[in-house]
């Protein structure tokens, strides 16, 4: 089926104004397939298509040169942010296209502030910059464990909104996704790579403490989206317990994205028409 703009506006969040408006994570269900033609086989041809597509319109990018294009991918452990790298932007040309998985930071990154780090990986005129995970780590994680106030973490989501206030309106375009699983989903996919000795090396026995707090970081966030969502950021929250829909939906909202550049080749050098090459 088509996917019109008040499905996609279903699974956004955008707060209004100053005060964040409450968002129900919970109300949205990590099976539901909204993007879903209701044929598996459909939907995979669909992603492959779109990734193809995708290709052309990045190459586009590229060479108008006017903006940046910043995509945030949030999940817990298994929500498939590596999955969607190789299905949906797997196709993109390597000129251009960067990405960096972010971890705990390092010694030297803690002596600076928690952006820091972040600001330095930006993209620059022409470039896609995907992060598996992101600068939110440094308000879900700390939040959850305790580790910062209620207070000092409503300062990092002003912080961040300030943040990426500034890259777009310093050209940056940004795409933030949460990649929206079940619990009994992570159950499977977690077990799936113990059973497998090809995937076993992804298991950490530190995924199994994270798991016990599952319902502190739904709450976490629900909170950071309601706080975070704004009219320059949006998010779009993706039922990600099916890989295929995952992608096709984040496949769609990607083209979404580019055709709203108005992306064009820069001009012509009329020279240029005349020259034979011998």
């Amino acid at each position: 089926m088509a996917t019109t703009q008040p499905e996609l506006k279903a699974f956004q969040h955008t707060k209004a104004g100053a005060k964040p408006a409450a968002f129900d994570l919970a109300g949205i269900s990590p099976g539901a397939k909204p993007y879903s033609t209701g044929n598996k086989q459909a939907d995979k041809a669909a992603v492959e298509a779109l990734a193809t597509e995708l290709d052309t319109l990045q190459n586009l990018f590229y060479a108008d040169r006017r903006f940046k294009l910043l995509v945030v991918l949030q999940g817990t452990d298994t929500s498939g942010k590596d999955g969607v790298l190789r299905g949906v932007f797997g196709q993109m040309s390597a000129l251009g296209v960067h990405t960096i998985g972010w971890k705990a930071p390092t010694e030297p990154e803690r002596e600076h502030d928690y952006l820091w780090r972040i600001h330095q990986r930006v993209p620059g005129n022409g470039e896609v910059m995907i992060f598996n995970r992101s600068h939110y780590e440094d308000v879900l994680v700390p939040t959850v464990n305790g580790w910062i106030t209620p207070e000092q973490t409503k300062q990092r989501y002003a912080h961040i909104n300030d943040f990426e206030r500034m890259l777009c309106e310093t050209g940056t375009v940004v795409a933030k996704f949460m990649l929206h699983i079940s619990k009994e989903e992570q159950k499977r996919r977690l077990q799936e790579r113990l059973d497998d000795p090809t995937k076993r090396w992804k298991f950490a026995a530190g995924d199994l403490e994270v798991r016990k707090q599952w319902d502190a970081y739904q709450k976490a966030y629900a909170a950071a989206i309601s706080a975070t969502g704004t009219p320059w950021a949006p998010w779009t929250i993706v039922p990600a317990d099916s890989k295929t829909h995952r992608n096709l939906m984040i496949a769609t909202v990607m083209k979404q994205v580019f055709q709203s550049m108005k992306l064009r080749y820069p001009p012509d050098d009329p020279a240029l028409a005349t020259i034979k090459i011998a």
